[in-house]
């Protein structure tokens, strides 16, 4: 423990020299857990703790590789490298110290050391495996907005086109989006999404209830959102773009879910320095030991609409989008008032950016 400090410089510089992906890493990411599994390989040497200590180096080991996944551009071959030099250094530092490790106790530690390449490993590729399949999700489930907006202008036409051509040419719109739609679902299907990461937001003060309209404007071709806006602009800081995509996911789902041919209704306002966005629709109500499970990645209400295709993902993001702004979003539904989705954040969700999210 002594020589803890000796240690981690002496591989931190090895590190600069040797490996070209720790150059540009900050000091604080680039020495990561090292302190702690030097202290904890000292503790191995002590046969009292030696149980104790085998523990803590699985979860540290764990936790090493999870950064560098998350922090850092490495590859699995660069983490090995680095953790392989470690072992190097070590032993180096111990002999120019003038306390070398007998054999027994050397074999300890390089065994420990081996141990722990393992466990970082295998932990770095979980993670790198959830954010590689959280992007894919993202990006597939944002292409199911503009797709039904497509969708919908290409009914339309193929519904007034007079012309024989242009009918064509609308069904051939029409076979096209239902074939990507076909793709993405399929896409989702072979993925699990790993929900965990925080929202990266740009908050800027803007208009929540122009923003209502834009969405509402932009995801309506048949006029079926009714809108609850006030009078006044309500101006606040959030994230324009999650909002707006959380606001998208509801009122789809809303149409989606909804009595067919039933107005949905969208209102925002605002109380006590909260602002409150609504998305009330009408159809079979959601149970209530539903109202949790549905926000969870690929769930859906086992009384679903049937025939109507759901992704489980769009409410897990209103979720995440809500807890990213410091508030929340909860679900009211019954058979006599139909089912309404809450969203409540803070006026200024500066504060609160970047906390904790459950979904």
């Amino acid at each position: 423990m002594a020589c803890r400090e000796e240690v981690v410089n002496a591989w931190m510089e090895a590190m600069r020299i040797n490996v070209p992906k720790a150059v540009p890493l900050h000091v604080a990411i680039l020495a990561n857990t090292l302190p702690a599994i030097v202290d904890t390989l000292a503790m191995l040497l002590t046969e009292p703790e030696r149980a104790h200590a085998t523990s803590d180096l699985v979860v540290l080991a764990a936790e090493h590789g999870g950064e560098r996944a998350r922090l850092t551009p490495y590859d699995i071959t660069t983490l090995i490298h680095e953790l392989q030099l470690f072992k190097q250094v070590l032993f180096a530092q111990m002999e120019q110290a003038g306390t070398p490790l007998d054999l027994e106790q050397r074999a300890l530690i390089a065994g420990s050391i081996d141990n722990m390449v393992r466990d970082s490993a295998n932990a770095f590729a979980a993670v790198q495996a959830a954010l590689r399949e959280q992007f894919i999700a993202a990006i597939t489930h944002d292409l199911r907005t503009p797709l039904s907006n497509a969708r919908m202008a290409a009914e339309l036409i193929e519904r007034m086109a007079g012309d024989e051509d242009v009918r064509q040419l609308a069904q051939t719109i029409l076979r096209s989006a239902e074939r990507i739609d076909t793709m993405t679902r399929e896409l989702l299907d072979r993925i699990v999404f790993g929900g965990c990461g925080k929202l990266a937001l740009r908050i800027t003060e803007f208009d929540l209830a122009g923003l209502a309209r834009e969405v509402a404007g932009a995801i309506d071709a048949a006029q079926r959102v009714e809108l609850d806006l006030p009078q006044q602009p309500l101006q606040g800081h959030w994230c324009r773009e999650t909002l707006r995509r959380a606001m998208e996911n509801l009122v789809g789902n809303a149409i989606k879910y909804g009595r067919p041919g039933a107005p949905v209704q969208l209102s925002v306002c605002s109380r006590f320095e909260r602002a409150n966005i609504a998305v009330h629709n009408d159809g079979d109500p959601i149970s209530p030991d539903e109202c949790e499970s549905i926000f969870q990645l690929y769930r859906r209400a086992a009384g679903g609409k049937a025939g109507v295709q759901g992704w489980g993902v769009g409410l897990p993001f209103a979720r995440k989008a809500a807890e990213a702004h410091g508030g929340s979003i909860v679900v009211a539904s019954n058979p006599q008032d139909g089912t309404t989705f809450v969203i409540d954040i803070p006026l200024d969700a500066r504060p609160y950016q970047g906390a904790a999210s459950a979904a």
